[in-house]
């Protein structure tokens, strides 16, 4: 089993930025991917960035590129998603998630998820 906690959600302005940090435990050598997941209201829960453990290769969605950062420290068992010029149609519940992929875009490539943390973007 694998714990994934999430903090670092709220509210900000448009134009402002957000750090949403993961932090993971348990049986963490099964997982070689990390990715953070959004769900907006009413919609599909979607992919936003991913991370390799070992390597630290990223991969983003389109509507986040550019602007989205995801990092992690595998001493402390940490990945972090630093948002910049955050928009409106970033507002969503944000979750951390890990796979045993080396690649993983899909909600179904990820064996655990966290609790979510909300994160609001006024306009």
């Amino acid at each position: 089993q694998v714990q994934l906690v999430e903090s670092g959600g709220g509210l900000v302005q448009a134009g402002g930025s957000l750090r949403l940090s993961c932090a993971a435990s348990g049986r963490t050598f099964g997982s070689r991917a990390m990715g953070w997941f959004r769900q907006a209201p009413g919609k599909e829960r979607e992919f936003v960035a991913g991370i390799t453990w070992r390597a630290g290769s990223t991969y983003y969605a389109d509507s986040v590129k550019g602007r989205f950062t995801i990092s992690r420290d595998n001493a402390k068992n940490t990945v972090v998603l630093q948002m910049n010029s955050l928009k409106p149609e970033d507002t969503a519940d944000y979750y951390c998630a890990a796979s045993g992929k080396l690649i993983a875009t899909m909600r179904y490539e990820y064996d655990y998820w966290g609790q979510g943390t909300q994160v609001t973007v006024s306009s």
